[in-house]
């Protein structure tokens, strides 16, 4: 990097975490109407298939597969929704909206937030899993 004429031999390297947030009321109802192993099936097969979808969502838009790859963010909002996945929920709208603008630029800064944030929240609910057993 060039700073007024010298070379500079510091890189600042910018992590980005990304906040989650888990709808403790939507985990606990969940819990009550399924009962626990109702609820642990539930949340499960919906933690499988976000990480399943989330691959998918990523390798569509590697293939320029907008239609697909809108259908797939879609279903990242209802699954998440349901196990309480707030902030995963919110970003995968917001890579609907980008692909339904158009915004080439937009999308890919907000796919790559997808990803985070899928991961942290897959980690997330895991956590709370591993602390209620």
């Amino acid at each position: 990097m060039v700073e007024g004429g010298e070379i500079v031999d510091q890189i600042l390297v910018l992590t980005q975490e990304e906040p989650v947030r888990l709808d403790a009321d939507r985990l606990r109802d969940l819990y009550m109407r399924l009962g626990d192993v109702g609820a642990e099936d539930v949340v499960c097969r919906a933690m499988e298939e976000i990480a399943v979808r989330l691959s998918h969502t990523e390798r569509l838009y590697r293939q320029d597969r907008m239609v697909d790859m809108r259908k797939s963010a879609r279903s990242l909002v209802a699954i998440s929704e349901q196990v309480g996945m707030r902030a995963l929920c919110a970003v995968a709208e917001d890579v609907t909206g980008c692909i339904d603008a158009g915004d080439q630029v937009a999308l890919a800064a907000t796919l790559s937030r997808l990803l985070r944030v899928g991961e942290r929240s897959l980690t997330a609910i895991w956590d709370l899993q591993d602390a209620t057993l």
